[in-house]
């Protein structure tokens, strides 16, 4: 989250009409409530992502474990089944894209409230002004990768049932607070949450609790006065393996690692992989072939891939290899893999359900590796799916994971590391 939007979540420049000071006041109930109203008030999840990121550019789609960090909350949001709609606001092109892609419609925010001093409410405001249908807005923020369905259907009860107008999340923290010395000034400093004669033990003290910032869920009439928290409150508080926020690029790699653990990656869960199928052009190799003087093709290979290879055979997944060119069957030997290979493909699908049915196994243990149209469908079928960096944009669109290495430079074994993480395998010697 960005530390202007994170700050901005319960103040900033306040619309007309808001009290200058004080307390937010006590609400009645949202609109329609206690009506009779068939219909449920209208819930809507609201993803804020200017293009216009001071710490990392374009943070909000920067791919984090192979998904658009934007996606992992967009995705959590939709399977939520809470939410009437499911929304970003942004300013951006390429971030729209994106949001379209995973499922979501698109409020472009005006110039004024994509500036660097515009805050979180100002956007949310603007929203509601185009939207009159949205009783509640649920304000998820684009950098709380490991948000969960479970955590927003416990909220939307929290609103809906149990009437609170604003609920916001928190995680359970075990750190001593001390009192800041300026510099220059001739003072000690004081605790704050402890007496340290006697200090506690961890599992003596219940720590306190902090605001994360993954979503603050607000009725309207609530927003409208100005505040995103206030009314009849309420805390929810999020486990601490799932609180992260991102806001410096030094927090990426460590967020990647929490998320692939911690993450969630759809309804269903994976199943035991048994079978990968791997693209040889564009996947296995870089997709350049060279011809000798001799009519003879010859083709490179990383041996990180051979590797990846090796280690998926050892823990128990068969790999096989496919194409739809006429590939010499005198070089893929030379290659010494020893992997089953099908080449001049005109149908990778019906090749692919082939060995499937073949094994016994359903497509949920199946992996795929593919980089090209051709390999869409299998893609999406897949119960675990990858493409290179380098791949093209439809093949992109229909998996799961991007992998940072280009075809044919490792992007084999960064995705046999990605399917022991997510299956939780122990890693094999190679």
């Amino acid at each position: 989250m960005d530390a202007l939007e994170k700050g901005a979540a319960t103040s900033g420049p306040a619309p007309r009409g808001r009290p200058s000071r004080g307390r937010p006041p006590k609400l009645q109930r949202s609109r329609g409530a206690g009506r009779g109203l068939e219909k449920p008030p209208h819930l809507a999840a609201l993803v804020l992502a200017r293009g216009g990121s001071k710490g990392i550019p374009l943070k909000n789609i920067k791919r984090l474990a192979g998904v658009p960090l934007i996606g992992w909350v967009l995705r959590a949001a939709l399977d939520a089944g809470v939410f009437q709609s499911v929304w970003v606001s942004t300013d951006h092109d390429e971030i729209e894209n994106v949001a379209k892609q995973f499922g979501a419609q698109v409020h472009r925010r005006s110039s004024e409230t994509s500036k660097d001093s515009s805050t979180s409410l100002d956007a949310i405001v603007e929203f509601l002004n185009y939207h009159n249908e949205v009783d509640i807005v649920g304000n998820i923020q684009a950098t709380s990768p490991c948000l969960h369905p479970t955590d927003l259907q416990k909220v939307a009860e929290m609103i809906r049932e149990e009437g609170y107008d604003s609920v916001f999340s928190v995680v359970r923290r075990h750190q001593f607070r001390w009192s800041e010395i300026q510099k220059g000034v001739r003072e000690v400093t004081e605790p704050l949450n402890l007496n340290p004669a006697k200090r506690p033990r961890r599992q003596d003290w219940d720590g306190e609790l902090y605001e994360n910032g993954s979503f603050y869920f607000a009725k309207r009439h609530l927003i409208e006065m100005g505040y995103l928290q206030g009314g009849k409150m309420a805390y929810y508080e999020m486990r601490a393996e799932h609180s992260v926020d991102i806001d410096v690029d030094i927090d990426w790699p460590i967020a990647e690692q929490r998320v692939l653990r911690f993450g969630y990656f759809g309804k269903e869960k994976l199943k035991e992989i048994k079978l990968l199928v791997c693209n040889i052009d564009g996947c296995l190799t870089n997709g350049h072939i060279y011809v000798s003087g001799d009519q003879k093709e010859i083709i490179s290979y990383d041996v990180k891939d051979a590797i990846g290879i090796s280690l998926l055979k050892k823990s128990g997944i068969e790999v096989r290899l496919i194409s739809e060119r006429a590939c010499s069957k005198q070089t893929l030997s030379a290659l010494k893999l020893d992997c089953k290979t099908e080449v001049s493909v005109s149908d990778k699908l019906a090749i692919v359900d082939e060995w499937r049915k073949e094994m016994g196994l359903c497509w949920k243990e199946v992996a795929y590796l593919g980089n090209e149209v051709s390999d869409e469908e299998c893609l999406k079928r897949a119960g675990l799916s990858a493409v290179p960096a380098d791949a093209c944009s439809r093949a992109q669109k229909a998996v799961g994971y991007i992998c940072k290495c280009n075809g044919g430079r490792g992007a084999i074994r960064e995705f046999a590391e990605h399917i022991f993480l997510l299956l939780e395998k122990p890693y094999p010697s190679p």
